[in-house]
């Protein structure tokens, strides 16, 4: 779960409390913790109060929390891109800025990285 001041940078790679999946285990959505909830908590109602929206997310976000296939289910997010919903323990606008410091980073990859030789 993100705490007002933790750094969204932190929320891409966090440290895994839970044990990795074995290979082959299966379609990663099949293991989800949010299959056994109800789907309301992860998407937003129509015309929700900001303090509705906000308690609905931070709920959605402790059962991400628990999740033994959390990193997967936010890199689907991010790979789709999944426009609303809290998805991986983000919520839509934290992974659109996640997008943007990954492209930012992207960027500067392709300007640090020597240019091919010609031959």
């Amino acid at each position: 779960m993100l705490q007002p001041h933790q750094p969204l940078l932190d929320a891409v790679a966090p440290p895994q409390r839970i044990p990795a999946r074995e290979q082959g285990a299966g379609p990663w959505h099949s293991e989800a913790v949010c299959r056994r909830d109800e789907a309301g908590l992860f998407f937003a109602p129509s015309k929700e109060p900001t303090a509705a929206r906000l308690s609905r997310e931070e709920a959605a976000k402790r059962v991400c929390a628990r999740c033994p296939v959390m990193v997967e289910c936010r890199e689907h997010a991010l790979l789709q891109p999944e426009p609303y919903g809290v998805w991986g323990g983000l919520t839509a606008a934290e992974r659109r800025v996640v997008l943007a410091r990954r492209r930012r980073r992207d960027t500067e990859l392709q300007r640090t990285m020597p240019v091919a030789a010609a031959g």
